[in-house]
């Protein structure tokens, strides 16, 4: 993937950035494959805002990815690859030989025509994906999942991917992209490869209309609210937040502080908490 350039035509052009889409080779998606996706803007069941800068942003269907890649010793061949606009990484239409059709994370250098297979004894090759215990240390992999049979739920972001770094008894050691070392069952299954389209860090928003195509409204910082709003608001002119440490608009320690919770049962599988 590359990213394109604009010139400062408007001020909306300066410094704006989008990706040329040059891998992409099919326009409308699998209709069978796609379904509705209801936006909540952010409300829960009473309408209230429980979420707050959502809504709007542009009309758009669901694909349905197969992240559980449980079509086991069955050749698939990648017919197209295709932009996904529920997340920035691309997605890829695999036509198995049983006729069955089924989106996948499009891995990087993944081509239109190569074939792939999931199955505990899948070569180690782009797209294929196998049990961790399976594969060697050091290889990159995406899609990985938590506990077996669950569909991968990490890893699965534009350009990124987890490197296995050991196998000790039931458990492997990841190195996450967070920078977090943790262990996973020797049964989950996971990817080979790294997700394609590893430029979509490096786009630039341009003008704050393209964030509202994107579903996102407008924040405001808490300093220039008033009291009433917001704990940092108030004061004369251009004031500090005037507390001990920044808080969110209901009090809670914001800005660096630690929320995770200390008895989460996942706890004793991280061996080093991300940065």
């Amino acid at each position: 993937m590359a990213i394109r350039l604009y010139k400062a035509y408007t001020p909306g052009t300066r410094n704006r950035t989008v990706s040329t889409f040059n891998e992409i080779t099919k326009s409308k998606p699998q209709k069978r494959l796609t379904k509705t996706k209801h936006c909540s803007k952010g409300r829960n069941n009473r309408g209230i805002i429980t979420s707050r800068h959502r809504g709007g942003g542009h009309k758009k269907r669901y694909r349905i990815i197969d992240f559980q890649r449980s079509k086991l010793n069955i050749l698939g061949k990648i017919v197209s690859i295709e932009y996904d606009p529920n997340r920035n990484a691309r997605i890829a239409l695999v036509n198995y030989q049983d006729g069955e059709k089924r989106y996948i994370l499009h891995p990087r250098s993944l081509r239109v025509g190569n074939t792939i297979i999931s199955g505990e004894d899948a070569p180690i090759e782009i797209g294929n994906a196998l049990p961790v215990e399976k594969i060697p240390l050091g290889t990159a992999v995406h899609n990985i999942e938590i506990k077996p049979k669950q569909g991968g739920q990490i890893v699965r972001a534009a350009g990124t991917y987890a490197q296995i770094v050991a196998k000790e008894g039931n458990l492997i050691t990841l190195k996450l992209p967070s920078s977090e070392v943790r262990t996973i069952n020797k049964k989950c299954y996971a990817t080979i490869g790294q997700v394609g389209n590893i430029d979509a860090s490096n786009i630039t928003i341009g003008k704050a209309g393209r964030n509202r195509w994107l579903g996102k409204r407008p924040k405001v910082r808490g300093v220039v609210m008033n009291p009433i709003d917001h704990p940092h608001g108030g004061g004369e002119g251009k004031s500090s937040i005037g507390k001990p440490h920044p808080v969110t608009p209901w009090g809670k320690p914001a800005l660096g502080n630690k929320t995770r919770n200390k008895k989460k049962y996942s706890n004793k599988y991280i061996l080093r908490r991300r940065k």
